[in-house]
């Protein structure tokens, strides 16, 4: 019996556990899955016969090291500053590891000892990155198996709801870690366009106007990723006039949380004393530190004059 070991079960790994639990019998898998909260691992394995749940800390050495050493393959779903510790770890006992997170200098500094040991250590294995990089990959080969050439180079993903569970005004819903949706964006931008290098600052990058229809679906706007030109050569497209990875939200999202970088409400810039104070009151310290009357007034201006050009439109019509 094969048996896995899959660090951390968090949102991002429920989808995961359950895959691995419902193919463990017929693979003759055993899944371990390690949380820093006992109970949430319990839940995920949900009794299965083919799983069983452990806690500890995880900067144990000795412990995280008793674990990996019994394990066939590793699987990391820790926060990325954690997957390293793990790494390591599996270098030294010779345990291949799968990965979500994007490869980083310290996972880059490990090749060539992971090649002379003969382990897989295989990173981006998730939505994105990860299915976004196999679906390009499959294209591109195509293209190339019949001679085309490719001059542009446009990848839009993205954790979309469900048209059936899409019932509130974000048209978004928490599939992964919340802080990482706070972080998103927060280095900017570098892609290339029509043959010309561009980098957008943070506040620049939600804008809803960037659209990309998705059939059957409608438009969804389009945010450029942080470093989309370290993957032209991975794709073979380094002399591509256009190459630009992306993430796909819904217009309403854009529009919102372009309104929340506006407010400084994603700023993590130690600001107030909040100790004896309502969320109300320190809501209402910052906004006003900030210039919210200002920034509402502003809004609705805007907002009342696309809409008497919009009735000006429609009298002209009539």
């Amino acid at each position: 019996m094969k048996q896995i070991l899959l660090f951390g079960a968090g949102k991002s790994a429920t989808i995961l556990i359950d895959y691995l639990l419902q193919h463990a019998p017929g693979e003759n898998w055993r899944l371990i899955v390690a949380d820093a909260n006992l109970q949430l691992a319990r839940e995920k394995v949900n009794h299965s016969p083919s799983g069983e749940a452990v806690s500890f800390d995880i900067r144990d050495e000795n412990l995280r090291q008793q674990y990996i050493a019994t394990a066939d393959l590793v699987i990391s779903m820790l926060p990325p500053v954690l997957h390293t510790t793990v790494a390591k770890d599996c270098l030294h006992l010779g345990k291949s590891l799968l990965t979500a997170s994007y490869v980083d200098d310290q996972m880059r500094d490990m090749a060539e000892e992971i090649k002379s040991k003969g382990l897989i250590f295989l990173c981006e294995m998730g939505l994105d990155p990860g299915i976004d990089h196999m679906s390009a990959m499959k294209i591109i080969d195509s293209i190339r198996s019949k001679g085309g050439k490719i001059t542009s180079f446009r990848s839009h993903c993205g954790g979309l709801v469900a048209p059936e569970s899409d019932d509130n005004p974000w048209h978004y819903k928490i599939s992964w870690n919340p802080r990482n949706i706070i972080l998103a964006g927060k280095a900017g931008a570098h892609y290339r366009e029509n043959g010309q290098d561009v980098q957008l600052a943070y506040e620049e990058l939600f804008n809803a106007d960037r659209l990309v229809h998705v059939p059957l679906h409608g438009a969804f706007s389009w945010y450029p990723n942080r470093d989309s030109l370290s993957y032209a050569p991975l794709y073979g497209l380094e002399e591509t006039l256009t190459f630009v990875r992306t993430t796909l939200r819904h217009p309403d999202f854009m529009h919102g949380w372009k309104n929340v970088i506006d407010l400084k409400l994603t700023d993590e810039t130690p600001a107030y004393e909040s100790d004896g104070k309502t969320l109300q009151e320190v809501f209402k310290e910052h906004l006003n530190a900030h210039g919210f009357d200002q920034w509402l007034e502003e809004k609705l201006t805007t907002s009342f004059s696309q809409t008497k050009n919009v009735l000006e439109n429609l009298l002209r019509l009539v």
